[in-house]
Order: structure tokens, then sequence, then C-alpha cells
């Protein structure tokens, strides 16, 4: 019997690709006086290839940019500040996350969030996906002062939701940190299916869509 399903965040329920593309599009535009020498379409892909998918915080990323392209008129902690107050203006849900979200509510189970990040940056990013209201308990990993694939994280949400974890299934993008760490919790791991991942994952299910939701959630209900 499942009674709760934790979900991962960025890759997951919020279409990070899309919502990164944009605000850095947005953001050049807004700086472009003083990025004349690097085109736009330079500038975007330099950073999501540092960016790699999140994994490198932005003071790096635009440290490396203002290093690489001289780019001797912007400050690293501008551009820093105005990512962490803009992007989730940008921020997209992926296809039917309203609906399982709110599918799972009818169907009175509990709804969890374990995301790695900064705790105001994640919580704007939550408020812009107007989905906050879904969710029985957040963990955010600043706020924790653990992080994903650490157990204890796990262990906390399991803990405040009340359930068992052979009770919970867990459904995120990442084959170590939220699949195999939420298996070794003892949780039902669902992976999201990403093509940038190309080893094989092993996951209690695969899905290519939130939807698909559905129909794990009610097999394992028996």
């Amino acid at each position: 019997m499942i009674k709760a399903v934790i979900f991962d965040l960025d890759g997951t329920l919020l279409h990070r690709d899309l919502s990164l593309r944009r605000f850095v599009e947005d953001q050049y535009d807004r700086y472009a006086g003083h990025l004349t020498q690097v085109p736009k379409t330079v500038f975007v892909a330099s950073f999501i290839a540092l960016d790699k998918r999140g994994y490198v915080w932005k003071d790096k990323v635009y440290r490396q940019l203002i290093e690489e392209y001289q780019l001797d008129k912007l400050q690293w902690e501008t551009m820093l500040e105005d990512y962490i107050e803009h992007f989730p203006r940008f921020a997209r849900p992926f296809p039917h996350t309203v609906e399982i979200l709110s599918w799972l509510e009818e169907q009175q189970i509990k709804i969890g969030m374990i995301t790695n990040g900064f705790t105001r940056f994640q919580t704007a990013n939550l408020d812009a996906l107007q989905i906050k209201e879904y969710f029985d308990e957040i963990l955010i990993s600043e706020q924790e002062g653990t992080r994903k694939p650490e157990k204890e994280i796990f262990v906390r949400a399991l803990q405040r939701l009340k359930v068992e974890a052979n009770e919970a299934l867990y459904v995120g993008d990442h084959p170590i940190n939220d699949v195999q760490a939420s298996i070794d919790v003892g949780m039902k791991g669902i992976w999201k299916k990403e093509s940038y991942y190309t080893r094989e994952v092993q996951a209690d299910a695969t899905i290519e869509d939130l939807i698909q939701l559905k129909e794990i959630v009610a097999k394992y209900q028996g």
C-alpha cells in the first residue's frame, strides 16, 4: 500500500532545461550593453555547458564567463543576485505536474518533496510554479543541513510524513541522487527518464511523463 509519493524538484517537476534557457536569454538581453564582445548564442550555450545541469552553483559559472570572455564591466556578484531574483519568473513545470499532484491529493496520498539547493531560491521556484500548497512536507538541503544522496534527508522526509519506507514512492531524474538513494532507504525508486543519462538505471519503474505515475501507484495499491 502506497501512502506517500515524494518528488525531486529540478528535472522532475520543474522543467529546468527550458526554464534556464529562457532565463539566460532574457538576462543576456537585459545586460546586452555589457556583452557586446560575445554573441547571444555563444553566451547562452556557454552558460548551459558550465552549469552542468545545475550541479555547479552560479557564482562559479559567472566567474568563468567573465574571465573567459573578458567581461570586465560585469561583476559576478551582480549577475548571481540577478539570477536568484529573476530565474523564478521563468520557472516552468513539466506537463501534467498539477494534474498528477491533484490526483494524488484526491487519492488521499501524502505528497512530499526533497530537493537539493538554497532555501530562498527553491522556495521562490515553488511559489512561481504555484504548486507548494499540494505538499505535506518540503525538505530543502540548505535548510536541512543534509542533502541527497545522503540517507538522512530521506529518513527525515519519511518521519515527517509518518510513513514507512516501503509505503513510499520517490520520483526523480537523477539515477544516483534520487533513484538509488531512495531505494537504499527502502523506498520504491521511480526514475523520470532523461536522455542525458546513457547508463542503465536500476529503478523499480521508469516513466517519461508524470501522468504515468497513476498506473504505478495503482499497481502498488494492488
